[in-house]
C-alpha cells in the first residue's frame, strides 16, 4: 500500500494563516478537523503550521506524510444513526519542533497572513517559570515561547494594530485566555518589555477563552492494521474520535468573519460570555455521568453505553436531565434540550467503551460540582425535593458502602471520605447506627458539601427511604418506583 502524503495524494494546499502550540491527538482531531472542514466549505484558505512545543523525539513529526493525516469520527448522528465518516486532513502545511527550529517559530511572527494562534499544551502546560528569559532559544514555559513570538511580531511590524492576532488557547482550565493573557503580562514584566509592547498586546490582540468538547479516542491502536485496509493506505497519524463536537469561544465578534462561520454547520459558538455553556455542560453532561454511575453499577452494569441499552436508565436519564436539571439553568430551554438529546447520543455511541468504574474515580467531589448546584437551584425554584437527584445521593452512599453483590468495589477517592464510610457501613452492619443516623452524618459533612444538607427540609428522610429501599428490593426496582 502506499504511505499517505502529498506526492501520493493530490490534495489541496492552503497559506499559513494558523498557528497550533500542540501536535496532540485532541487538536489534530477537534480544532484541524473544524478548519479543514471550512476550508472546504467556505473561503477561509488557511493553512496550519503546527509548533511541537515540548523537546522530545519520542514520536514522528507529521512532516512525514507532508502534514497529511486521517480523522475517523464514529457516533450517534442527530437522527439516531451510528455513522462513521473518515476524512484526510490536509490543512496542515508544517511541524515545527521549536527545540531545534526556533528561528523557524519565530519567522512565522514575521507573516502578516497569521492572524490565529490556537494551543492545547495540556493543563500544566499554561505556567509561569520565572527562570525563564527572553533570550532563550525558545523560552521552557509555553505563555513565555509565546511572549517570545508576540515580541517578534511586534518589532518585525513595528507596533502596527493590524498585526494583532487572537489567541485561542483549548487547555482544559477555566478561563484560560484570561489566565494565558495573565502570565503573557507576567514574562512582560519578568522581562521588563518596552510599555509599548504591552500596550499593543492589550489594544491588538485578543486572549479568547474557550469550551472544548469532544471525546478524541486517539491513535485506533487495536483497529490500525485493520483501517488501514479498508482505506488502501499506510497512516501512521491516524486519529479517531466521536461525532459529537462542540467550540465555545468568548471572543470579538470578528472572530467569526475571521473563520468565514457565516453558513457554517460546524458547532462553534462566538460568545461574549462562556459561562452559561460551561454550566451547560458540567451540570448536563458530568451531572447525568456522576449520577448514572453508582445506580447503574449497583445494579450490574458496567458501561455508560450499556446503561442507556437499559429502558429503565435511559429514562432515569431522561427524567434527570429534563425534568430537574434543565430547570436549573439559564440558557433556552430549546437549546438546553438540544444539547441534552446530543448527551444522550453521546452516552450511546457504540464505538466508545466508557467504564461507569472510571467515572467514579473521586466521586464524592464531583457529586459537589457537578450535582449539588442544580440540587440546591432546584428546591429554590420549585420549593420541592427533586426525586432522581436524590436516588442519586442513596445510590452514592450505596455505593461507597464498597460491596456489590458480595463483591469489593476498589473505591477511589479522598482517604478523610473513604475513612468515614468504612467507619460509618461498619457500624450499621453491627447495629450500632441506623440508616438515618449514617444518612445524616454524610450529608452534615460541611467541610466538604460547604453546607448542612440535613437543613434542605425533606432531604434527610427522601434519601434514607430510597436507600432503605435500594437495600430491600434493590438498586431497579427502586429507580422503577419513581418513573
Amino acid at each position: 500500500m502506499q504511505t499517505l502524503n502529498r506526492k501520493n495524494f493530490n490534495k489541496n494546499s492552503y497559506p499559513t494563516k494558523i498557528m497550533q502550540f500542540g501536535e496532540g491527538n485532541f487538536l489534530r482531531a477537534f480544532v484541524d478537523w473544524q478548519i479543514d472542514k471550512l476550508n472546504e466549505t467556505s473561503d477561509l484558505n488557511a493553512g496550519i503550521a503546527i509548533i511541537r512545543p515540548i523537546d522530545y523525539d519520542a514520536l514522528p513529526l507529521l512532516n512525514e506524510q507532508d502534514g497529511l493525516y486521517t480523522t475517523v469520527i464514529r457516533g450517534i448522528n442527530e437522527s439516531g444513526d451510528a455513522v462513521a465518516e473518515q476524512r484526510i486532513i490536509s490543512s496542515v502545511n508544517k511541524e515545527i519542533p521549536v527545540y531545534k527550529e526556533f528561528g523557524e517559530f519565530l519567522a512565522l511572527a514575521e507573516n502578516p497572513d497569521l492572524k490565529i494562534i490556537f494551543s492545547n499544551t495540556t493543563e500544566a502546560g499554561i505556567e509561569y517559570i520565572d527562570t525563564d528569559k527572553l533570550t532563550d532559544a525558545p523560552a521552557q514555559s509555553f505563555p513565555a515561547k509565546l511572549t517570545q513570538w508576540l515580541h517578534h511580531r511586534y518589532n518585525t511590524f513595528k507596533g502596527t494594530s493590524d498585526a494583532g492576532v487572537v489567541i485561542i488557547p483549548c487547555e482544559l482550565i477555566d478561563y484560560n485566555g484570561e489566565k494565558l493573557k495573565e502570565i503573557v503580562f507576567q514574562y512582560c514584566h519578568l522581562w521588563q518589555l518596552e510599555s509599548e509592547f504591552i500596550e499593543w498586546l492589550e489594544k491588538s490582540n485578543h486572549f479568547c477563552s474557550s469550551l472544548v468538547d469532544r471525546i478524541v479516542t486517539g491513535f485506533p491502536r487495536d483497529e490500525h492494521a485493520q483501517l488501514q485496509e479498508e482505506f488502501g493506505y499506510l497512516d501512521k497519524f491516524m486519529v479517531t474520535a466521536e461525532y459529537f463536537h462542540l467550540f465555545v469561544i468568548q471572543g470579538p465578534d470578528f472572530l467569526a468573519d475571521l473563520l468565514c462561520l457565516k453558513n457554517s454547520d460546524l458547532n462553534i459558538k462566538i460568545v461574549d460570555d462562556i459561562s452559561p455553556f460551561k454550566q451547560r455542560k458540567v451540570a448536563i453532561l458530568n451531572g447525568a455521568h456522576t449520577a448514572l454511575v453508582p445506580l447503574a453499577y449497583m445494579a450490574n452494569i458496567n458501561t455508560v453505553g450499556d446503561a442507556l441499552n437499559s429502558p429503565l436508565f435511559e429514562r432515569y436519564l431522561k427524567a434527570l436531565i429534563f425534568n430537574e436539571i434543565i430547570p436549573t439553568l439559564d440558557l433556552p430551554k430549546d437549546e438546553l434540550e438540544s444539547f441534552a438529546s446530543d448527551v444522550l447520543n453521546r452516552f450511546r455511541n457504540p464505538y466508545i467503551c466508557h467504564l461507569l468504574m472510571s467515572i467514579s474515580l473521586n466521586s464524592m467531589t464531583k457529586f459537589k460540582t457537578r450535582l449539588l448546584p442544580q440540587l440546591l437551584k432546584f428546591v429554590e425554584i420549585k420549593h420541592a425535593i427533586p426525586t432522581q437527584f436524590t436516588l442519586a445521593f442513596a445510590g452514592q452512599i450505596l455505593f461507597y458502602r464498597g460491596n456489590r453483590n458480595g463483591e469489593f468495589i476498589d473505591l477511589s477517592d479522598s482517604q478523610q471520605w473513604l475513612d468515614i464510610f468504612n467507619q460509618l457501613w461498619s457500624k450499621y452492619d453491627t447495629g450500632a447506627i441506623n440508616l438515618h443516623t449514617l444518612v445524616n452524618e454524610v450529608l452534615s459533612a460541611q467541610w466538604h458539601w460547604g453546607t448542612d444538607l440535613n437543613q434542605i427540609s425533606g432531604f434527610t428522610k427522601a434519601v434514607c427511604d430510597y436507600l432503605t429501599a435500594m437495600l430491600a428490593d434493590g438498586v431497579e426496582k427502586t429507580v422503577a418506583s419513581t418513573l
